[in-house]
């Protein structure tokens, strides 16, 4: 009797022994296919944000005289370039450190530095080099916003190394503060895709640019402002969906998991936000112009876009509309007041960035749903504040030292005459 119970209880351990390494198995297979979908998310994710380069290039190919197209295309192959290799360089590690939670500056050394193998995951849903790369493709999108500011009156050289220094040096310092566990996110300070930490980051910068650079020759006469329109809005137009398209992979990428529910709120919320936008810049332009204003219409779509990227996973699909609304209104209310200033932007890129996304971190504060201590009033004003004097005054002293030395602004025979002939002996259309 007692060895047949010694053999039944040898048998149910057995059985246990089994049925807890098969459960580990499931659960390790389960695991796996969780990690793959996130990594697989955060590529596709990469892939998207890159596409808003092309949708960059013809935005603002669209929105220059013809005479100046092959320069903007020119200046927007080379930033991606560069936003790659200085990330790889010296960025990412500046981002990212992996030390000093709470400072002000951090830096993890030179060049990539993966873990052991390559393939450890960060924060233990996808890999480094996914990280990585998602990372890098955020990196130029601050200097691409410079570009379209400063077109066709800036030396393209000039331009190539503000762009350098600003990717490697100016955007993952304000993005440490942060993303990288800096001292505004010990603050409360909250921006979940970088309505601050990107785009007013290269709105301010693009505003230094043209304070600098002075306005394109005849624009603005003395008792007159003389409009420059761009010279295909179809371009135009095709930049800005390729954008609103990318846009899913920037915003919803940045929940930086394929968390089903999370993700597509944030679809949803960027999407409804566009839209309140277009209406937005539509209403407001037309009872201050009494015109069908597509340029606004367009610039609209991306103030919606860019004051819903603060706030995109914590926000209800209602706030998002409200927010996307009055970042829509916002545009033709700005483009009039840099007009009146004499601050010339031929594409509108410190309005849509700038101003909509310091509005964008405030509605944070306005409408967010987080625990107390987080996303505070006082604290996103703190960080818009810090972040725009920390990339207005280095990119000034930066145009302003090359101005001195190198300059920054072409001739005016090269500017009549166009940067395409000037700089680069050949015209975007026979």
């Amino acid at each position: 009797m007692i060895a047949l119970q010694i053999s039944d209880t040898v048998e149910l351990l057995i059985k246990a022994e089994e049925a807890l390494k098969a459960a580990q198995e499931a659960q390790a297979a389960a695991d796996l296919s969780i990690f793959t979908s996130n990594n697989l998310w955060i590529l596709v994710a990469a892939a998207m944000v890159f596409i808003m380069h092309l949708g960059f290039s013809t935005l603002e190919a669209g929105f220059v005289r013809q005479k100046n197209v092959v320069n903007i295309l020119f200046k927007n192959s080379m930033i991606i370039a560069i936003g790659l290799l200085t990330y790889w360089f010296v960025g990412f590690n500046l981002m990212y450190p992996g030390f000093n939670e709470g400072g002000f500056f951090a830096f993890g050394g030179f060049l990539l530095s993966p873990p052991e193998g390559g393939m450890t995951a960060a924060y233990a849903d996808y890999t480094y080099w996914s990280d990585f790369i998602f990372q890098a493709m955020f990196a130029a999108t601050g200097a691409t916003i410079v570009s379209g500011a400063v077109a066709g009156r800036i030396k393209l050289n000039a331009f190539l190394l503000f762009a350098t220094i600003f990717v490697a040096l100016i955007y993952p310092i304000t993005g440490f503060w942060k993303w990288g566990g800096g001292w505004l996110d010990a603050l409360g300070f909250y921006d979940f895709a970088g309505s601050t930490l990107v785009h007013s980051v290269g709105g301010w910068a693009a505003l230094a640019g043209i304070i600098l650079l002075g306005p394109r020759r005849g624009k603005y006469l003395e008792n007159a402002i003389k409009p420059i329109p761009g010279h295909s809005m179809p371009l135009a137009a095709i930049g800005v969906f390729l954008l609103w398209f990318g846009w899913f992979g920037f915003n919803g990428g940045s929940v930086l998991s394929a968390d089903p529910e999370l993700v597509s709120l944030v679809f949803t919320t960027t999407s409804l936000a566009a839209a309140a936008g277009v209406v937005g810049s539509f209403l407001v332009s037309y009872l201050m112009f009494r015109s069908h204003d597509l340029s606004m219409v367009l610039n609209g779509i991306l103030g919606g876009l860019v004051g819903i990227t603060a706030s995109a996973d914590s926000v209800s699909v209602n706030s998002a509309i409200i927010i996307g609304f009055i970042a829509g209104a916002l545009i033709p209310l700005s483009v009039t007041f840099f007009e009146r200033l004499k601050l010339d932007d031929p594409v509108g890129a410190t309005s849509v960035h700038l101003v909509c996304g310091i509005w964008g971190t405030i509605a944070v504060a306005l409408f967010g749903n987080f625990e107390e201590g987080v996303g505070e009033l006082k604290d996103q004003l703190i960080g818009i504040v810090a972040c725009g004097a920390f990339a207005f005054t280095l990119s000034f002293v930066l145009f302003f030292v090359m101005r001195a030395t190198m300059g920054i602004r072409v001739t005016q025979e090269e500017e009549s005459k166009g940067l395409d002939i000037a700089e680069h002996q050949i015209s975007a259309y026979s």
